[in-house]
């Protein structure tokens, strides 16, 4: 978690809001002469009159479309971005808390910093510790209530080791050993619908040992037939564990795979 360090320099900066300064209250305006009274504004506009004479309020301008990135040198500035969002999801930042950390990006690079890097970098490892297990207790949980609704499904059967799997499409060829390498094409997504992978969007078949990959793949492939589709649901510990595979799969998290066995390559 040291690399964290290394690849958010002004992140331990922005862990603590800024002290805000108090407004200073507005001078009061000294009461103008009364000298004549002013008559009261009617409450209601005569009929007919409204939009006659008044001004229609200017429609708030759309924001600007960010300007396209046309070189490799804005591509690669682009890409020290991505690089320093990887490790952000593994804190659950709040927009609030994003804001923070845009706001530590330009005082480093301004050369202000609102604090010292020392004094609070040593801060961001049990931060990262804190709100990654709130966040694999709030995975688990919602997982716990998706997999008792996938296995009420038509077809459904949860095996031993707790998996779900689901017949989509009969196959009639044979069923792979694990020791098989096979060719697949699969999607997977969180229990929220998100994809996080897909050989189909790729436009190509991906081929693997059946021993080579996580254990409920290992487990359900197996239950297939060559032409068949089937979908599994993968807790987490027959898939990444509590320390998932960030960015793209939180900790604790449950896997759903729609997987069509289209060959064994290779049997063993």
């Amino acid at each position: 978690m040291r690399v964290l360090l290394t690849l958010l320099p002004a992140l331990a900066l922005a862990q603590t809001p800024p002290a805000t300064t108090p407004a200073t209250p507005a001078k009061k305006a000294a009461p103008a002469a009364a000298t004549t009274q002013a008559k009261p504004a009617p409450a209601t506009a005569p009929k007919g009159a409204a939009g006659r004479g008044a001004a229609a309020a200017p429609k708030p301008a759309a924001p600007a479309e960010p300007a396209p990135l046309t070189t490799d040198d804005e591509q690669a500035v682009y890409a020290i971005g991505l690089q320093i969002a990887r490790p952000l999801s593994m804190f659950n930042l709040t927009p609030a808390e994003v804001e923070i950390v845009k706001r530590a990006i330009d005082d480093a690079v301004a050369g202000k910093p609102a604090g010292d890097l020392r004094e609070w970098g040593p801060k961001i490892d049990p931060l990262m510790t804190k709100r990654a297990a709130a966040g694999r207790e709030r995975e688990k949980a919602a997982s716990a209530v998706y997999m008792a609704k996938a296995v009420a499904e038509p077809g459904a059967v949860k095996t031993e080791s707790g998996l779900v799997y689901r017949e989509l499409k009969a196959g009639a060829g044979e069923s792979p050993k694990a020791t098989d390498t096979v060719k697949v094409h699969y999607r997977g997504t969180l229990i929220d619908g998100t994809e996080f992978d897909s050989s189909y969007k790729r436009n190509e078949p991906t081929q693997f040992p059946l021993n080579g990959v996580i254990k409920c793949w290992t487990e359900g492939v197996q239950r297939m037939k060559v032409g068949g589709k089937s979908m599994l649901a993968c807790p987490s510990d027959l898939a990444y564990g509590d320390q998932g595979s960030p960015p793209k799969i939180p900790g604790g998290a449950t896997l759903l795979f729609e997987i069509e066995l289209l060959e064994i390559v290779a049997a063993k």
